[in-house]
C-alpha cells in the first residue's frame, strides 16, 4: 500500500464532505480514498466512516495522475497559552495589515479604466461570500495574501529610498558640472546602488515569502519548519531555492485571481448598468425642460434602489448573471428579513451621499487614489451589510408579520427618496455635470468621477 498523503487539519475544507466506505480491510481508520474525477461531495453511505474523514482538493496532490489518493488525517497537536496567544496576535497584526492593504489597493486600481472592474469585482465577491456563509468574517477575502503584498511593497519603498536619493545627487552633479568629476563619481555610485538595491529586493521578497508561510503556519497550528521546506531538485542544473521562490510567486498570482475579480466587476457593472439607465436618462431629461420625464425617472430610480444592491449581492453568491434581475427572489428574502433590508438599504445610500462632495471639482490624476481611498472605505462596510442582511434572510425559515413588513416597506420610502433627490441637485454642483447622474459609486465602479 502507498503511503498516505499527511494533511492536517487546519488545511481541511467542508467537513459534510465525505466518500462512502470502501470496505477495504487494508484501509486505515483516519484514511479515505479520493476519486479526483468523481463528484466533489458524497453521501455518508455508512457509520463505519470515521468521523474525522473529510475529502480533499479534488485536483490532487502533484503527480496523482488522476488516480485514487491515500490520505492521513493528522491532528493538530496542543499548544500552550504562551503560543495561542502569539499565534493570535500574530493573526491580529496580519489580518490588520491585510485590510489596510486591500482598501489600498482598491483605491489605486479604482482610479484606471479597466481595473476598476477589478476592484468592483473584489467589493462585490466580498458581499457574495458573507450572503453565502452568513458570517461577516468571510467577507475579507485575502487578508494574508494582502498582508504579504503590502508588507513587501513596504519594504521595497524603504529600500528604494537610498537609490533614490543618489539618483537625485547624480542628476544635480551632472546638472551642475555635466562629464565633472563629481558627476562621474555619483553616476558610478548610482550603478552601485541599482546592482546592491536589486539584490537587496531579492532577499526582501524570499524573507517575505519565507515569514508569510511561517506567519500561516503558526496561526494554522501547522509545524513553522515545515513552510520553509524546499521541493526536490527537478533537474540538476535548477537551484531549490529558485523552484521555491517561483513556485510560491507563481501560486501567489493565481491566488489573486485577478481574471475572476474583472468578469465579476465587469457583470456587475453591465447588470447595475441596465437597471440604471433608463431611471437616470429619465432622470437628467427632467433638467431639460421635460418634468414629466424627470418625474417618471425619479420614480423609477425609488423602485431601483429598493432592489440593485441586494440583486447585485445575489448575482455574486450565485455566479449568475440572470440572478440579477431575479426580483421575486429579493422580495422573498425581504418578507424574512425587512428590518434588516431597510437598514442595508439605509447605510448603503447614507454612505454614498457624503461622497457627492468629492466630485465638486475636478480631483488632479496623479492624486486620484486619494478621493477613491474614501470611497472604497465607505463602499466597503456597505457591501458587507448587504451580504449579511441577504445570508440572515435566506437562513430563516418563516417571514415576518404582516406589520413589520410593512413598516419597514414604508420606512424605505423616504431613505430612497431622499437620496434621490439629493443626486438631482448634484448634476448642478458637480464637475461633470449632467453626466455626474450616471457616475453611481454606490452600485458601479467605486470612483467618484469617470475617471476615462
Amino acid at each position: 500500500m502507498s503511503t498516505p498523503e499527511r494533511v492536517w487539519d487546519a488545511e481541511l475544507v467542508h467537513p459534510a464532505d465525505r466518500l462512502p466506505h470502501t470496505g477495504d480491510g487494508n484501509q486505515p481508520r483516519d484514511a479515505i480514498l479520493v476519486d479526483p474525477e468523481g463528484p466533489p461531495a458524497a453521501g455518508l453511505a455508512s457509520r463505519d466512516q470515521p468521523r474525522d474523514a473529510l475529502v480533499l482538493d479534488a485536483a490532487g496532490p502533484p503527480g496523482s495522475g488522476g488516480a485514487v489518493v491515500l490520505a492521513e488525517m493528522v491532528h493538530r497537536a496542543s499548544r500552550r497559552w504562551p503560543v495561542r496567544l502569539l499565534a493570535w496576535l500574530v493573526g491580529l497584526q496580519v489580518k490588520l495589515a491585510g485590510l489596510a492593504t486591500i482598501v489600498a489597493g482598491l483605491a489605486v486600481l479604482a482610479t484606471f479604466p479597466l481595473a476598476q472592474f477589478v476592484s468592483l469585482g473584489y467589493l462585490l465577491e466580498c458581499s457574495g461570500r458573507v450572503a453565502r456563509s452568513g458570517r461577516l468574517r468571510d467577507g475579507f477575502v485575502g487578508l494574508h495574501k494582502a498582508a504579504g503584498l503590502g508588507t513587501f511593497v513596504a519594504g521595497a519603498w524603504v529600500l528604494l529610498l537610498p537609490v533614490r536619493f543618489v539618483s537625485s545627487m547624480a542628476a544635480r552633479a551632472r546638472l551642475i558640472e555635466p562629464g565633472g568629476l563629481a558627476d562621474r563619481g555619483w553616476s558610478i555610485g548610482l550603478w552601485f546602488m541599482v546592482l546592491l538595491t536589486i539584490a537587496a529586493l531579492a532577499l526582501w521578497l524570499i524573507g517575505v515569502l519565507m515569514c508569510g508561510r511561517a506567519v500561516e503556519s503558526l496561526v494554522s497550528g501547522q509545524p513553522i519548519t515545515a513552510a520553509w521546506r524546499l521541493p526536490p531538485r527537478r533537474r540538476a542544473w535548477e537551484p531549490r531555492l529558485y523552484v521555491w521562490v517561483r513556485d510560491r510567486l507563481w501560486e501567489f498570482a493565481v491566488g489573486l485571481r485577478v481574471p475572476y475579480y474583472f468578469w465579476l466587476g465587469l457583470r456587475g457593472f453591465a447588470g447595475g448598468m441596465i437597471w440604471l439607465v433608463l431611471p437616470i436618462s429619465l432622470l437628467a431629461l427632467g433638467s431639460s425642460g421635460h418634468p414629466v420625464a424627470g418625474f417618471l425617472g425619479a420614480l423609477g430610480l425609488m423602485l431601483v434602489l429598493l432592489y440593485l444592491p441586494f440583486l447585485q449581492t445575489r448575482f455574486a453568491a450565485e455566479n449568475r448573471f440572470a440572478a440579477m434581475f431575479e426580483v421575486g427572489a429579493v422580495r422573498r428574502l425581504f418578507r424574512k428579513a425587512p428590518v434588516g433590508f431597510w437598514l442595508a438599504v439605509l447605510v448603503t445610500l447614507a454612505f454614498a451621499v457624503p461622497l457627492y462632495l468629492l466630485k465638486i471639482e475636478i480631483v488632479p490624476r496623479e492624486a486620484a487614489w486619494l478621493p477613491s481611498l474614501v470611497f472604497v472605505i465607505f463602499i466597503l462596510p456597505a457591501r458587507l451589510l448587504v451580504g449579511w442582511v441577504c445570508g440572515y434572510a435566506a437562513r430563516r425559515q418563516r417571514p415576518r408579520n404582516w406589520f413589520v413588513r410593512q413598516a419597514a416597506r414604508l420606512a424605505m420610502l423616504p431613505v430612497v427618496g431622499m437620496y434621490v433627490l439629493i443626486v438631482y441637485f448634484t448634476q448642478y454642483t458637480s464637475w461633470y455635470g449632467v453626466a455626474s447622474l450616471y457616475e453611481q459609486h454606490a452600485f458601479l465602479v467605486p470612483v467618484p468621477f469617470l475617471g476615462l
